[in-house]
């Protein structure tokens, strides 16, 4: 199994794997990310990136036409060299494939990978009002934890926590709280990215705020600020949240299903 040492040659064997790509969390010097290894063995590219999206993740790709017992004796040899605290994922089929194959594995869930490489298209309604969507300074993206605190606290990306470099949102301002500052209504972030990839993370709108289109207006403009600065962005969602997959493809974005899974501790 060869090992690759270079965010490049990942590329190169990915056959545009964007999943992959941003596994590798290159950062613009040509190598991986801090603590990414990655491999490829016959048709098969494994990438173990450690703390990525808030846990040990390994994604798995198999190059068209290869072989399904590459892809499993690859995740084997890699987990031996980096420990079973990593979670795999990758294609659907693919996963529940090699999850047959490493002793031990079981499947955890799918998700739907979503990306797009161009800017999101402009709302529908032209000519209603626009909700002002601005990055937030320190102050005002802490004050969205209690969102996440009551409302989504299994969201990885969430204020303060390592890899998530910075918060879109609406404040309300008509309801500031005790001269604290306006309170966020909505709110996305930049996290984990890497060079080919911008990843959008940590969406969420206050329940009494919802269904007022600022989910779109927060996740369309950090969407095109990703896609101006790494050329792609992505997303990680649930594959049965059907609301935030139609807000997601209304911004212009396409999905696969992925799979997740992992060899319990112990």
């Amino acid at each position: 199994m060869k090992e690759l040492v270079k965010a490049g040659e990942v590329e190169r064997v990915s056959d545009g794997d964007t999943q992959l790509i941003w596994a590798a969390q290159g950062q613009g010097d040509g190598l991986l990310g801090p603590g990414v290894r990655a491999w490829r063995y016959g048709s098969a590219v494994v990438v173990a990136a450690p703390g990525l999206s808030g846990r040990d993740r390994m994604a798995v790709k198999l190059r068209e036409g290869g072989h399904i017992d590459d892809a499993a004796y690859a995740v084997r040899r890699a987990l031996a060299e980096v420990g079973t605290s990593y979670r795999l994922f990758g294609e659907d089929r693919l996963v529940r494939a090699v999850t047959q194959r490493v002793p031990g594995m079981v499947g955890l869930h799918v998700f739907q990978w979503m990306e797009t490489d161009s800017p999101a298209p402009p709302p529908a309604d032209e000519d209603g009002e626009r909700p002002a969507v601005t990055w937030l300074d320190s102050s005002a993206a802490q004050r969205s934890a209690a969102l996440f605190d009551a409302h989504f606290p299994r969201s990885h990306a969430q204020p303060g926590r390592s890899g998530v470099l910075r918060w879109a949102g609406v404040l309300d301002e008509k309801e500031a709280d005790d001269g604290a500052g306006a309170a966020p209504l909505a709110v996305a972030a930049e996290a984990w990215p890497a060079t080919g990839c911008g990843l959008l993370a940590g969406v969420l709108t206050a329940p009494a705020a919802r269904g007022r289109g600022l989910a779109a207006a927060v996740c369309g403009f950090v969407v095109n600020f990703l896609v101006e600065r790494y050329g792609r962005a992505g997303l990680m969602v649930d594959a049965d949240n059907e609301p935030a997959l139609r807000t997601y493809r209304r911004l212009g974005m396409t999905g696969r299903l992925l799979s997740a899974a992992h060899v319990p501790a112990g």
